[in-house]
């Protein structure tokens, strides 16, 4: 159980996104049953040791940083936007023009709070779509300035579909 617990670690550590117990199991090829029980495992260890990571199992399993450090991660690597307002933003950059309606459903409805944030950093603009019925999101100059992009962002959408790395 113990290599199986490194394992999963050096999976956690390695992705940037949650993963289910499944997707581990995949990435491991090991069942699911034995994952849950070693991520179990894992999660009681790093709460027992008091340190500054932790595995958050909220929308799947991932290692982070805990809240009380991130005074710490903020000052070397600065971020100003949770990773799930982030991921919300790249959909909008990769698919703009994007109406609202269909970003709540591939983003689910925590959509809405994530575009106002946009809209309030000034990264994103929303504007009324044609039936007057939703609306449509689009990055801002804003945007490419902060994440000095040159071009624009259909460019990138392209190289992106065509699977060329950057």
């Amino acid at each position: 159980m113990e290599r199986l617990k490194s394992r999963i670690e050096a999976v956690l550590f390695t992705t940037a996104k949650a993963l289910s117990a499944k997707e581990i199991g995949e990435i491991l090829e090991t069942d699911t049953e034995t994952v849950e029980e070693a991520l179990l495992e894992l999660i009681m260890d790093y709460s027992s040791r008091e340190g500054a990571l932790e595995i958050d199992d909220e929308n799947g399993y991932i290692l982070q940083v805990k809240e009380e450090h991130m005074d710490i991660v903020e000052k070397l690597c600065p971020v100003e936007l949770k990773p799930a307002v982030l991921r919300t933003l790249s959909v909008i950059a990769l698919k703009e023009p994007i109406r609202q309606t269909l970003l709540k459903d591939l983003r689910g409805s925590t959509a809405y709070e994530h575009v106002q944030e946009l809209i309030d950093k000034g990264l994103i603009s929303k504007t009324k779509d044609k039936n007057g019925r939703s609306f449509n999101l689009k990055t801002t100059p804003k945007f490419a300035e902060y994440f000095k992009l040159k071009g624009d962002t259909k460019a990138l959408a392209k190289l992106l579909d065509k699977g060329i790395e950057l």
